[in-house]
């Protein structure tokens, strides 16, 4: 698995944390298990594989630290929505710019432009056009805003795709 698919499965349970009254702990106990995988496995082939210590690890740190977060970044959210209501933004893309913006803010060893450049293919495969422009709109300003737009880049040989090395 790589880290890309981590983050997709990361955000789908943020996205379920807005549909319930769990907590993040029992979302995670009830949907991070081989069992749970191997259903929606059937149906969705990012979950054929389930992840490895680090990369669960990198999971339940991006979901505790959304749902502990939440506020803030949803703030951060409505502060660079300019011309959209909170209301208005999907919920998957609402999901995909807290888990975008948290790793900018919490988690230094991920460069923000790779957070950024992730947050935006994935909203490629759940939004129209239209909110994809919008997300990349709004985690570019949120980073020259807030994060000083002066993290490292990543290397041309480094690849966010093979998690296998890499911290999370």
């Amino acid at each position: 698995m790589t880290r890309s698919n981590a983050r997709e499965i990361a955000v789908h349970l943020i996205f379920a944390l807005g549909f319930g009254s769990q907590s993040d702990q029992e979302l995670l106990d009830s949907e991070l298990t081989r069992e749970r995988f191997q259903e929606l496995a059937e149906d969705m082939p990012l979950y054929a594989q389930y992840p490895n210590e680090k990369q669960e690890q990198y999971i339940r740190k991006l979901v505790s630290g959304v749902f502990f977060h939440g506020p803030e970044l949803d703030d951060y959210i409505s502060r660079y929505a300019v011309g959209w209501s909170f209301a208005r933004i999907p919920r998957m893309a609402a999901a995909i710019m807290r888990t975008a913006m948290y790793e900018m803010l919490y988690m230094p060893d991920i460069p923000n432009a790779a957070a950024i450049n992730e947050a935006v293919e994935l909203t490629k495969r759940y939004e129209s056009p239209e909110v994809v422009s919008f997300v990349n709109g709004i985690l570019g300003s949120f980073v020259r805003a807030e994060c000083g737009d002066d993290s490292p880049k990543p290397d041309k040989g480094e690849s966010e795709e093979t998690d296998e090395a890499p911290e999370a």
